[in-house]
């Protein structure tokens, strides 16, 4: 007799743009879907808060408000729903921003993906992915770009936050 597991996502930054169509996807396909995101106001926090309510009509939906640098509410969040997989693409986005905050990117961008990464590691879901950004490839000029070009350029300290992920 087989026993049915349920298919249960953890995606970080579930309420931004591409977090939260992700997540629609995931709905319909009837998985549980727990959504982790700051709400920071680099985006419009209420454009954040309205995506999360949509998803929340759906009970299949959980929504968490925190950082993903936040090791002790990462792992309850993990330990309570034990997810298959975890989508990361939590991040401080912004090339200029990057300029005049980049405290940010190392808390959020480094710091935060090596919690998702020990997350993993620790918890070793089926699957993890993780997003990163055309911004790595910096002054490469050789168009289009693509995945396989090397990325040792980054021309702002966004990009080289991001490249430091692909690298850990």
């Amino acid at each position: 007799r087989r026993i049915k597991i349920s298919n249960t996502v953890l995606i970080t930054g579930s309420a931004g743009f591409v977090g939260f169509h992700l997540a629609q996807t995931f709905l319909s396909k009837k998985w549980k879907v727990v959504g982790f995101d700051a709400m920071s106001n680099y985006y419009d926090v209420n454009l954040k808060k309205d995506r999360h309510s949509i998803l929340e009509k759906n009970s299949q939906f959980i929504a968490y408000t925190g950082l993903i640098q936040n090791e002790k509410l990462l792992n309850e969040v993990y330990e309570r729903h034990k997810p298959n997989i975890i989508i990361h693409l939590a991040a401080q986005a912004g090339v200029r921003y990057s300029i005049d905050n980049p405290i940010s990117y190392v808390e959020s961008n480094l710091v935060g993906t090596f919690r998702i990464l020990e997350l993993a590691r620790k918890h070793k879901p089926k699957h993890l992915l993780m997003a990163s950004t055309s911004s790595v490839y910096g002054s490469n000029i050789d168009m289009p770009l693509h995945e396989n070009q090397k990325s040792d350029t980054p021309i702002s300290f966004y990009a080289a936050t991001k490249k430091s992920n692909e690298a850990m």
